[in-house]
């Protein structure tokens, strides 16, 4: 069982989502509320259980933005997978530099969305893609020199190559024939080569190379 939080103010997009959810057996929704503090009170309680959280941006009092960091802190391990209306660059970077893994815009099906809880959980990640060609482009402007992306080992550009088709660290392991720390390894170094800080700065850089 996925265990699901949401943060979201709208409503109606709330109760969608709580609907929609409530359809699948592999799937539960732990703690709904409308604002980041409200939220985190729950967590200094020691009430979340949750694997996963949608979070929004435009929310009132603190930004989704601002909270993030803070919710990583108490709980380092949760998932967070952006769902809002804002598209520009400087958010989407700016949110997953801070630690959301994921990145989808309220447009999003809600078949797509449950698709990317599921991905998510099993250690992928994804993003509306809309998103990926906004971000894709942004990236690019300052793109690395390939002579940089050229010192990647063959097994490096390997496992960047399963990141540009959306592989999870555990598909990644099966389909190279190491363990998923490995994969891991091999990860970090591919940031330490390309001067990044997450995969989808990652696979903008390796793609424009």
């Amino acid at each position: 069982m996925i265990q699901v939080s949401i943060i979201e103010d709208d409503e109606t997009i709330k109760k969608n989502l709580l609907t929609y959810l409530g359809f699948f057996d592999d799937l539960q929704v732990h703690i709904s509320c409308g604002s980041v503090e409200e939220y985190i009170r729950h967590l200094h309680k020691g009430q979340d259980t949750s694997d996963i959280l949608l979070l929004d941006i435009g929310l009132p009092g603190m930004t989704g933005l601002e909270g993030i960091s803070l919710i990583k802190e108490q709980k380092p391990d949760l998932d967070i997978i952006m769902l809002t209306t804002y598209d520009e660059e400087e958010k989407i970077i700016e949110a997953l530099r801070s630690g959301a893994c994921s990145y989808l815009s309220k447009k999003t099906p809600l078949e797509q969305i449950i698709e990317t809880i599921r991905l998510v959980q099993a250690g992928g990640s994804y993003m509306s893609p809309a998103i990926a060609r906004k971000l894709t482009l942004f990236m690019t402007k300052g793109a690395i020199p390939k002579k940089q992306s050229s010192q990647l080992t063959p097994k490096q550009v390997e496992v960047i190559e399963g990141l540009v088709d959306g592989l999870s660290y555990n598909a990644l392991a099966e389909k190279m024939s190491v363990s998923v720390s490995t994969v891991k390894t091999h990860i970090k170094r591919i940031y330490l080569t390309l001067h990044v800080k997450s995969k989808a700065e990652a696979v903008a850089k390796y793609l424009k190379s």
